[in-house]
């Protein structure tokens, strides 16, 4: 049986990308855009430029996509679905991934049995699907790939909201304002964020903010899971201020003034051991 390529692009922040997951993105990431220089998309799939470009011809060579110079573009004359500016879930999940995961298992720590709680998409939370399996609850998600995993692995009840499939981010998002979240209460609500300091709970893309503020209405306490690369780091917009956040899961490479600054306001804040590997 032959074996799917890895690559090791990245750069001991986790799991290695499979190319066929990398090159899919690649094809995704042009379906929206039109065109991406070799170096966005260095960026964006933390990965060389040796790779992508060895990328570009091969599925250039397929007829997948057009080679030009500099970068690439889609074959399509038309952006296929809308574009949200936020990291791809393949991406995201390799990166710190261990430390991810001593997180997650310390955010379902503070979970009971027969609890109903909100899980909001993202690579953080998702982790939280592999400790949640001996678990009896009641979970809310908007991510279709943790509510694959956890009916699949558990016995909990688990309830998906109407809307919109994006595959890339691993997430189901809704354009009305009324959808079954409504209907819906939690005790507490869990979500990642690309960054967390003295401005606030950030977020990438109005969407995102939009589908992320319904759900947040419907919980009790609000419980970010956030590795110390995103405290202090800025992202385009402001989720929440910090008075709405309840708890801070992060890991013990945080800054220690900003940990007091979150624990001035209000916020438990939880440290788990950095993963040695990271």
């Amino acid at each position: 049986m032959t074996r799917q390529k890895a690559t090791s692009d990245t750069s001991g922040q986790g799991l290695p990308m499979l190319e066929k997951h990398r090159q899919q993105l690649i094809k995704d990431i042009l379906d929206q855009e039109q065109f991406a220089s070799v170096r966005s998309l260095t960026e964006k799939l933390n990965a060389s430029e040796a790779t992508i470009r060895r990328d570009i011809t091969k599925m250039s060579q397929r007829g997948e996509i057009n080679k030009i110079r500099g970068g690439a573009e889609s074959i399509n004359g038309e952006p296929k679905k809308k574009h949200l500016s936020s990291s791809a879930f393949i991406v995201d999940k390799t990166k710190r991934a261990q430390t991810k995961k001593l997180i997650a298992k310390r955010a379902v720590e503070l979970c009971a049995d027969g609890d109903s709680i909100i899980i909001n998409g993202g690579s953080s939370t998702y982790m939280m699907g592999e400790f949640l399996s001996d678990m009896h609850l009641n979970i809310l998600t908007n991510s279709f790939v943790l509510a694959s995993y956890i009916t699949e692995n558990s016995d909990s009840q688990v309830t998906l909201p109407g809307g919109e499939i994006y595959r890339e981010q691993g997430i189901i998002l809704s354009s009305y304002e009324k959808d079954s979240t409504e209907n819906y209460h939690g005790t507490m609500m869990f979500m990642g964020t690309p960054g967390i300091g003295k401005f606030g709970v950030m977020e990438s893309d109005p969407l995102l903010i939009r589908s992320e503020q319904k759900l947040k209405k419907q919980t009790e306490k609000l419980v970010i899971l956030a590795d110390s690369s995103k405290v202090g780091k800025r992202s385009n917009f402001i989720l929440c201020p910090l008075q709405e956040v309840d708890i801070l899961i992060t890991d013990s490479k945080a800054d220690p003034e900003s940990v007091r600054y979150f624990e001035e306001q209000g916020i438990e804040v939880i440290l788990v051991e950095a993963a040695d590997d990271e």
